[in-house]
């Protein structure tokens, strides 16, 4: 790869990683649209990568291309969120079904842990990456590959919405509440009663703040 190719995916690798840190921390609202000209003089790129940028958010849902009217971040009708929630749902229960009694759960307790730093710092963007992290740990302790691949990109379409939940949920819930209620996943999933991991889940409160 010449010099020049690298700068170009370098510069790809900045705006991708900025807008979806944007995105994904609730700064950029769904349905916000996304100048390029602001874009490219906000991040001090060119088109190129920008758009290079924009489609690889397209490809993972945070972003939708509008005819003649540019790019905006993606949006979900209530009807695309229940849905996507019911194959999360879905998954869970496969993946929870197939964990193995002594299953490894350092990354579980890894997770917690960023969970409770980002939760002290007031990092909403870390908290709501961290809450992602540790359910896709559960689920990889099931075992199958593509299924946490696909779980992890129904997550990412849902943290659009769940960034606005975490919002609601600091105005009216302790900082911490989010921290315990991943401590009673984890003592769930230490158990290894699948039945008590589910319950623990259907309690979750992942749905709570849903407009």
């Amino acid at each position: 790869m010449s010099d020049e190719e690298l700068q170009s995916h370098s510069l790809v690798d900045l705006a991708f990683t900025r807008l979806s840190r944007e995105i994904l921390s609730g700064r950029t609202d769904p349905g916000e649209r996304l100048v390029e000209e602001q874009l490219t003089r906000r991040l001090g790129i060119s088109r190129a990568p920008l758009r290079e940028a924009l489609r690889l958010l397209a490809q993972q849902g945070l972003v939708e291309h509008i005819p003649r009217r540019g790019v905006r971040v993606a949006t979900l009708s209530d009807d695309d969120v229940r849905e996507l929630y019911e194959v999360r749902d879905v998954l869970e229960r496969h993946a929870v079904a197939s964990i193995r009694p002594g299953a490894d759960l350092a990354g579980l307790q890894a997770a917690l842990e960023v969970m409770r730093k980002a939760t002290e710092a007031g990092d909403r963007l870390a908290v709501a990456d961290a809450h992602r992290r540790f359910h896709v740990e559960v689920v990889t302790l099931g075992g199958n590959r593509q299924l946490c691949a696909l779980y992890e990109s129904v997550l990412v379409r849902l943290q659009l919405y769940m960034a606005v939940n975490l919002r609601r949920e600091a105005e009216v819930a302790e900082p911490s509440d989010g921290v315990h209620r991943h401590e009673r996943l984890l003592a769930a999933v230490a158990q290894g009663d699948a039945a008590a991991i589910m319950e623990a889940l259907s309690a979750h409160g992942a749905r709570t703040y849903l407009a």
